[in-house]
């Protein structure tokens, strides 16, 4: 799940100039261990509930899901060290860590992993629900899982973050999460919703202790009060800061900058059933129209994250250096559409059949970037004579377009590491359905048919053939088209040592936190 169910809190300006007034009170030159870092970002909580909450205890490390995975996206250990699928591949048993507890001290047992994963399975709209599972029991020390038909990516599934595997004591009637009871290196001792969580460290965790044994995470709606607090000292961590702020911050002497390449793409969504967007020269056309150079420039302030194809690098097995890259090309995209019958009118419009070239686009401030973005595409598609109306909403008026058929194009961007393998989303949205956050009236046998053959795991050995066939379909057809990919920044404190991002977002990695010395 991603954060996109999660709404930006308000966080008053004069309240946050009023506290750095005061931050070298609560920000010691030499913090002992006990002393909490504290974490900062734009979001706020209000689920408790892994498939509603995103991975936001995964995040802070509160709550652990049976399969973990690394920064390339391969699968790791979680709370099981091992994972079996039988002969026919239709069931998978998997072994848990031994000894494992819950923070309420309770043991991690394969009955209460069965009980956790069945309420995720029954919570429409996570990888779980949609996965062909018929049953998940408990077997011993294992956790038995059976499917319908075979699914090679069922463990990637269980690494999803609406997978996590929370004490029986979280659930209250109808297996609503009343309180979040994890079995990760840390442990909730203060919630208080949506914007503030204190964490301690659990002393039964097996793994290497924090070294930090406290956290605190604040949420803070306003760009400018993050800004504010990462460079007053009042936040060790900072998420959510704008380009511009971040270029600021970089001469700042008391913070430092890190940054890592998402496996998330912006994408124009394109609604390949219209009557003017079917005609696939042009869909070729708008790609063709898009300067993506000089809008990451302007906007996300990195050249390098204009979207030459879907995947991004951060995505290593699946993007194809092969590839003909997108590229801007104003001269062969108007000859692109003049093959289709489009030529401009007196207005410079262009027309066909007394029919002018005009189109919508949905997108939504939630993200800050794609209303300029959109009207830098707006200014574009002009400079071709089609004219394009951007509606500025709420998120949920693209898929609600995408189910009443209203939607042209819309504009947000899609995580394709939500599950640790892309196959899984990829097969959501280009499926032959179509997605809310993928295709809309466009549908390709071929691609279908390596999808299917790839999630079956029939042939293993042609798993990156079936990669690159992918991408060079989608990179032909353009049911959507990549826009920019994503660079996520932190502002670290320099009192603050040991911090890595993480490109999957799946943990924020405090327990590797130290205090600079």
């Amino acid at each position: 799940m991603s954060w996109r169910r999660m709404k930006v809190v308000g966080a008053s300006l004069a309240t946050v100039l009023m506290m750095a007034g005061c931050a070298g009170q609560g920000a010691p030159s030499s913090p002992t261990p006990e002393h909490p870092v504290k974490v900062v970002g734009p979001f706020e909580l209000h689920s408790l509930d892994p498939s509603t909450a995103g991975g936001f205890f995964t995040r802070l490390q509160v709550a652990e899901t049976l399969v973990d995975a690394d920064t390339q996206g391969n699968l790791q250990p979680g709370l099981s060290t091992r994972w079996d699928a039988s002969a026919d591949g239709l069931s998978w048993r998997f072994t848990l860590r031994p000894d494992a507890l819950f923070h309420d001290g309770t043991a991690v047992t394969a009955d209460a992993v069965a009980s956790a994963l069945q309420a995720a399975r029954a919570k429409g709209g996570t990888p779980l629900s949609t996965a062909p599972v018929t049953t998940i029991t408990a077997d011993g020390g294992t956790v038995r899982v059976d499917l319908a038909k075979k699914f090679a990516p069922l463990a990637a599934v269980l690494a999803h973050t609406g997978t996590q595997i929370l004490a029986p004591s979280s659930y209250g009637p109808g297996n609503a999460v009343t309180k979040v009871v994890g079995s990760g290196p840390y442990r909730i001792e203060r919630l208080e919703q949506p914007a503030n969580i204190e964490l301690t460290a659990f002393e039964e965790w097996q793994g290497r202790k924090p070294a930090i044994s406290k956290v605190q995470y604040q949420a803070a709606g306003r760009a400018e009060s993050r800004t504010l607090m990462a460079e007053s000292g009042q936040a060790d961590v900072t998420f959510g800061i704008d380009p511009t702020s971040l270029q600021r911050l970089e001469r700042a002497s008391n913070v430092t900058i890190e940054d890592v390449t998402l496996p998330r793409t912006i994408l124009l969504k394109i609604n390949s059933g219209h009557e003017i967007l079917g005609d696939v020269r042009v869909r070729r056309a708008l790609s063709m129209a898009l300067d993506r150079e000089s809008m990451a420039t302007a906007v996300l302030r990195d050249p390098e994250m204009a979207a030459t194809q879907l995947f991004p690098p951060s995505l290593p097995a699946w993007h194809q250096h092969s590839v003909t890259p997108l590229t801007h090309d104003p001269s062969g995209a108007r000859g692109l559409l003049a093959q289709a019958g489009w030529h401009p009118g007196d207005d410079g419009t262009l027309e066909r059949n007394g029919k002018k070239f005009a189109v919508s686009l949905r997108t939504f401030p939630d993200r800050p970037e794609l209303p300029i973005l959109a009207t830098a595409i707006q200014a574009k598609l002009k400079g071709l004579g089609i004219a394009l109306d951007v509606k500025v909403g709420n998120s949920s008026e693209i898929p609600a377009g995408h189910q009443d058929g209203s939607l042209e194009l819309g504009l947000y961007a899609r995580n394709y590491a939500l599950v640790p393998d892309p196959l899984v989303t990829l097969a959501d949205d280009f499926g032959a359905d179509g997605a809310d956050y993928g295709a809309m009236g466009w549908n390709n046998a071929i691609l279908t048919s390596t999808l299917n053959t790839m999630a079956s795991g029939s042939d293993p050995g042609g798993q990156p053939d079936g990669r690159r066939k992918v991408t060079e379909i989608l990179q032909s057809e353009l049911p959507v088209i990549p826009v920019a990919w994503y660079r996520q920044s932190a502002v670290v404190s320099k009192r603050v040592e040991g911090l890595s991002l993480d490109p999957l977002e799946r943990s924020w990695r405090l327990t590797d936190l130290t205090w600079a010395k």
